[in-house]
This record gives structure tokens, sequence and C-alpha cells, in this order.
């Protein structure tokens, strides 16, 4: 047990961090720490219950968010803002510091947590004296792919990634084959998009190197199984300690109460095991509606059974407008298209589930390959493309053809489908994918980890194994 040793923990304002700060925060309160886990009125009112057992360990701490011009009122996360908005969430982010530096000074914690982006946070905990660990909820390929801090900002960024090209390619330090790099298309966007002002006064390259430079160590979501020696690069760029915390896989599932998903979920008892693709895209990626149209038609196209949980897009005004005229009526009996929230680990943990077409995101793809199921990826922003990359170089996933302008069709996506789900071609992804259970899905693995960081935020020493 960890005594009364007390950690402070803030996230970015997007549900794809604040899940995981939470999952690990959990974890921490089970090995005896508390934690005050930082955040905003409304992003805490949304979190996910907690256990009525870690509720004494856990203090979810809401400080309310300024008002900044240019922030719609009432949005305190990503996932309502359009992408030109999230800037001025940045920014009225930022002027949370005073008030956490207040909190910081009356609960004199021993650690804090903190998310890359989150600069601000970090240099409060070092004006506070507070050990600081940066956690960052990606792989540890993508933190390879981009650097260091000296190569995120000035000279050293203008010499290894002086334009959107010079992201297309695998960087010098890594010294074994690798994929992970992005494509034309997606580079385009994303070296401005990290590396350029962005109105906040701050780039994001900027915000995270500064969080690494200020940090003690760094905790990420990996395990040594899994990407080894991508750690292994990592440990040695940041010249020090890099701390895998494991995969943070959810466990188990709960009881379907709602009378709508009782009767989706009898259709997959009726389905052949393995044979059904589950199609998530999540709230965060807003898809166009020839983006929409596109995936319909290949799943359409594809022949095989399906489960879509697709949100109701901003361009459809009722839920049929999202879809192509008719679908519902072709693909009746065959596939299942649902608009609403979706219990997405309770889909993945049914037997029925063999293949599951989503964005890569991390989360994402941690939850599909502790089921063993084929991932078929589309990816569209942030470090989406990184992870399919890794993914294929694993041998584990099939990516979706694109074009140049990062379109794609039906026909591409029904191809991937059919690889990933039924032809003899894909026999070996679906080994590979079963094989990958065996080390996202092993809590016993991934507990030895929180051990070893628990070791080193009490004070000993995080050993390679």
């Amino acid at each position: 047990m960890a005594g009364n040793m007390h950690v402070v923990m803030v996230p970015w304002l997007a549900f794809g961090h604040m899940i995981p700060y939470l999952q690990l925060a959990i974890a921490l309160a089970e090995a005896g720490i508390h934690v005050s886990f930082i955040s905003t009125p409304r992003n805490i009112q949304r979190l996910p219950k907690l256990s009525p057992t870690l509720l004494p360990l856990i203090n979810l701490v809401a400080l309310p968010l300024p008002a900044v011009l240019g922030l719609p009122e009432g949005c305190e996360a990503t996932v309502e803002l359009p992408f030109e908005k999230i800037k001025y969430l940045k920014i009225a982010y930022a002027l949370l510091k005073q008030p956490l530096k207040r909190f910081l000074e009356g609960a004199s914690p021993d650690w804090m947590i903190v998310d890359l982006p989150v600069d601000w946070a970090a240099e409060a905990a070092r004006e506070c004296a507070v050990p600081l660990l940066a956690f960052t909820m990606f792989t540890s390929a993508s933190n390879v792919f981009f650097g260091p801090p000296e190569y995120l900002t000035g000279d050293g960024q203008r010499r290894v990634r002086p334009s959107p090209e010079s992201m297309t390619t695998p960087p010098e330090w890594v010294t074994f084959p690798s994929l992970v790099a992005y494509r034309e298309f997606e580079a385009r966007g994303a070296h401005p998009g990290f590396y350029g002002d962005n109105s906040s006064g701050t780039t994001d390259a900027d915000r995270i190197a500064t969080t690494l430079s200020a940090c003690d160590a760094v905790a990420i979501r990996s395990c040594r199984e899994f990407e080894g020696e991508y750690l292994s690069i990592y440990q040695k760029m940041l010249r020090k300690p890099v701390i895998p915390v494991g995969l943070l896989p959810r466990e188990g599932s709960h009881e379907i109460t709602n009378q709508a998903w009782r009767k989706i979920f009898k259709w997959l008892d009726e389905q052949k095991p393995k044979s059904v693709v589950f199609v998530g895209f999540g709230s965060e990626c807003k898809l166009s509606q020839d983006q929409v149209h596109e995936i319909a038609y290949g799943l359409e196209l594809s022949e095989l059974p399906f489960l879509w949980a697709l949100r109701k897009p901003n361009w459809a005004i009722e839920d049929v407008d999202a879809l192509p005229s008719g679908y519902s009526d072709r693909t009746s009996g065959r596939g299942v298209v649902c608009m609403e929230w979706a219990p997405q680990m309770e889909i993945l943990a049914h037997p029925s589930i063999g293949g599951s077409l989503f964005h890569s995101g991390w989360g994402s793809a941690i939850e599909t390959m502790q089921f063993g199921h084929c991932p078929i990826v589309l990816p569209f922003v942030i470090d989406q493309g990184l992870n399919a990359r890794l993914l294929v170089e694993k041998g584990m996933a099939v990516e979706i053809e694109r074009g140049d302008d990062g379109s794609f069709s039906r026909d591409d996506i029904a191809k991937s489908l059919r690889l990933a789900m039924v032809m003899e071609e894909g026999e070996k992804l679906r080994i590979r994918a079963r094989e990958a259970a065996m080390i996202f899905g092993d809590q016993k693995l991934h507990q030895s980890y929180i051990d070893e960081l628990v070791k080193y935020l009490k004070g000993g020493i995080a050993k390679e194994k």
C-alpha cells in the first residue's frame, strides 16, 4: 500500500485524454494512493461513476472554466467544438493556472501527473516545487515519431521537420525498419496543426516540449510486449525515466438494461461466432456526408453482417437523413445501425464480433485488440494515422486505401472488410489479432506495470524487466 501518498492529475479537456487519466487514477487508488483529479465542472459530471469503495481515495476537483471570447458558453471539452474553436478552449484552460497553484499550495501533493499539452500545469508544478510526472496516452511509436523536446521547437524543429513532407518518413532516430509516419494528405494538416501558430499563443509542439522538459519522468500507456523497441528509443531519446503503465484495459461488462440494446444483443446472439463487423468512429470524429455514405455503401457491398454505432452527424436533420436512401431496407436483417450511445465494451466482448472498423485511436485499438478482433482502420486526425501504420507494421490490421487527397471509396471499404473477416489471404491477420489478445487482455500483466509505477512514485526505481 502507498499509505498517505497524494497525487494530483491534470488531463487535457478531451475525453480521449480524460478517460485514460481516470483509468490510471482508479488503478492508483486501488493501490492505496489518494488522487485529486482536476477538471472542469461539466466534464466532472460526465465522467463514468466511480465505485463507492474508491470514493474516499479519488477526489474529483472541479475548477470553473473561465469565459473567453470565441469559446461558446458551456463548452468545456473538445467533443463540443468544431476544430477551429479548440484554440479558445486552450486559452480558457490555461487561465486555470493560478487556481491550480492555490490548490497545490493547500494540498501539498507528493506528485502531479500532467498531460503533455497542459504546459501551464507543468509550470505550476515546478513553481510549487511539486515533483512532476508527464503521462501520455499515445503509443511509444507516436511519441518517438515526434521526437525529444529539442526537435519540437526552434532550430531543431526547422532542421528535422521543416515541412509537411518531412513528416512522411520515419525520423532519423528510429534505427530499425518502421512504417510509422504520416501519409502526404495527413501531413498537410498535421504539420501546421502541430508546429504552426494556432492563435492560442503557443504551438502544440511548444506545449509538449515545455512539459517534457519540466517533468522528472514520463509515464506512457504502453507495454514492452507490444512495442518494446519503440519504448527503448523513447527512453534513450528523453534521457529520463520512461515508465510504461501497461495498456489500462477495461475489465468486464455490465448488464444491458436498455430495451433497444437488448433487442440488438438478441440479434448478435443469432449471428455466427466471429462473423460480425463492429463499426464505430466515436463522438469526436466528425465525418462528412460523403464519408458516411461511402462507409455505408462499403458495408453493404461487403455482404458481411455488421453493427454500426453511428452518432447522428450535424449535417443530418433526422436520424434517417444520415444514411443513403433505402439503406435500412436493403441491409435489414444483415446490418444494424444504431444512432444513440453504444455500450462499446459489451459489444466488443460479444462472441459474434470478429472485426472492428474504426479510426485507430489508441484507446479504441486497445479495446478491439484485447478481445482478439481484427482491426480495419480508417484514420482521420492527430495520432490515428501513426497508430494505423503501427498496427499494420505489427501484422495485426488492414488499413483502408486512400487517394492522394485522403478520399476513400466504397469498394476499398468492402475489399478491406472482406480481407480482414473472411478471405483466406487475411488468415494471418486474424491469427495475429487472436495472439495479440494474450497481451492486450492480460489483466495480470498490466497490473504488474501499475505496480512498477507505484514503486517509482514511492521512491523506487522502475527497472527494466
